[in-house]
């Protein structure tokens, strides 16, 4: 996973569409005897993915079972500032989202499939930091979605709130609250079979 993001205060990094592009763009490996898709979303694996387009609500099993999914496939860690308990868009957090529009929105991403999940700090009670989360993740998708084309099946909203602290030494730190993408979609890789 490539994390991008503040190194020190409060004082975000630029993050930049080619970045984002760079660690989002599945991975070509090309040593082989054949080429076949693996991770691809094929299988179970695509009809559970399938199955999360247009919600913005899951189950903590099926969370679970996201995270397992994903856990492998390229993805972005993006610092955005949120305020504390908000999941409005502000003008700090603008120029991360415009990045990953634009990245998201580029030809050699086309018709792929990301989960756009949130993450808040650890104060507060679970409920509603996991609401707040999907409240996050669900405000980047339908920005991304109204400004850059990339159509909404395309893109799963959901939050994980506090429960994968990317600062769990500092839970407070507004490090926390952040967006990660990550691509579901096919990764071509070599196979000897």
């Amino acid at each position: 996973m490539l994390l991008l993001g503040s190194v020190a205060g409060a004082q975000a990094q630029a993050v930049t569409e080619s970045q984002i592009l760079d660690a989002l763009a599945p991975r070509a490996q090309t040593r082989s005897l054949s080429t076949s898709v693996r991770g691809d979303g094929g299988g179970d694996d695509r009809a559970f993915i399938d199955t999360l387009r247009n919600r913005n609500s899951f189950s903590a099993s099926e969370r679970e079972k996201i995270a397992a999914a994903s856990a492998d496939r390229p993805s972005v860690d993006l610092e955005i500032p949120f305020d504390y308990n908000s999941a409005k868009i502000g003008p700090k957090a603008l120029s991360v989202i415009k990045s990953l529009g634009a990245a998201l929105a580029r030809p050699e991403l086309k018709g792929s499939t990301f989960l756009i999940v949130g993450h808040t700090d650890g104060k507060g009670k679970d409920l509603t930091n996991q609401a707040l989360s999907e409240r996050r993740a669900e405000a980047v998708k339908q920005y991304i979605v109204h400004n850059y084309g990339v159509p909404g099946g395309n893109l799963v909203a959901v939050g994980y709130g506090r429960s994968r602290l990317k600062d769990a030494a500092n839970p407070l730190s507004p490090a926390n609250r952040r967006v990660t993408a990550v691509n579901m979609s096919g990764v071509k890789s070599a196979s000897r079979y």
